[in-house]
């Protein structure tokens, strides 16, 4: 499959410091990949590296065909530029406008494509895999409950038809039967769009049952990395990433070197 996504050796960080170190991600178009660990592994971090948010300070990154220089100060041009080329963010405060309606956040989501020459996708067809958005059509944002606002920060996102869709703790702040409702459509929005999806996520279990591959990271480093299946059997790996930890690997080599590669 076509990746969208590839990087070898990343480091990244804030001010010259880097957070994640040595990394390597692959992610093709048309699967789900997630990203796990506890919180300051990393994985925000990389999510924002990825979006031009931050500039890499090694390594190699291609994002959408486009190699990305380190550099040491972010250009401001460059969140516009991957946007054009197909990359959507839904960040983990939902970066949704409190009065703004709905159907307004569409329509911005709908422009931004359209701007950039992108398709978009009939907004009765994202409304369909998330329904409950269908009855509050004309209501503000800051009105929503918490698990409405996460869907419509992650339609809004779809509706322009990604390419490269990353998406940050989707599950924070809710319910945990609200996350059994939303976190599927990922796979569903893969399917029918072809866009490469990355979701940082802390309901392991349930992140894993959607995506096709995973990677844990810990203290920045890639841990474990692999299909979801292989990934899930490391009982060991996934609770290191948890509670910081290292695994015991019966030898010397870094972490990120200990497992599995990572494609």
């Amino acid at each position: 499959m076509t990746a969208v996504l590839a990087a070898r050796g990343l480091v990244a960080g804030y001010g010259g410091i880097p957070v994640v170190h040595g990394v390597d991600l692959d992610v093709a178009a048309g699967e789900v990949v997630s990203l796990l660990g506890a919180n300051g592994a990393g994985k925000t971090t990389l999510l924002l590296t990825v979006s031009g948010l931050l500039a890499p300070i090694d390594g190699t990154l291609e994002v959408l065909g486009e190699a990305v220089p380190a550099r040491r100060r972010v250009r401001a041009s460059t969140v516009t530029a991957r946007a054009r080329l197909g990359l959507a963010h839904v960040p983990e405060d939902r970066g949704l406008f409190a009065d703004l309606t709905a159907r307004e956040h569409f329509r911005l989501g709908s422009r931004r494509a359209g701007r950039s020459g992108g398709q978009t996708l009939d907004l009765d067809e994202v409304l369909g895999w998330f329904p409950a958005l269908a009855r509050v059509l004309d209501r503000r944002a800051g009105l929503l409950s918490g698990g409405e606002q996460q869907m419509l920060s992650l339609a809004r996102a779809v509706v322009g038809a990604p390419r490269l869709l990353l998406v940050d703790e989707l599950s924070l702040g809710l319910a945990p039967m609200v996350v059994e409702q939303i976190l599927p459509s990922l796979r569903t929005i893969a399917g029918r769009t072809g866009a490469g999806v990355v979701v940082v996520e802390q309901h392991v279990g349930l992140a894993l049952a959607v995506s096709d591959r995973a990677y844990v990271l810990g203290h920045g480093r890639v841990l474990a990395a692999g299909t979801s299946a292989e990934v899930a059997a490391q009982a060991e790996v996934l609770e290191a990433g948890y509670l910081g930890g290292v695994p015991d690997t019966g030898d010397s080599r870094p972490p990120g070197e200990s497992l599995g590669p990572a494609d």
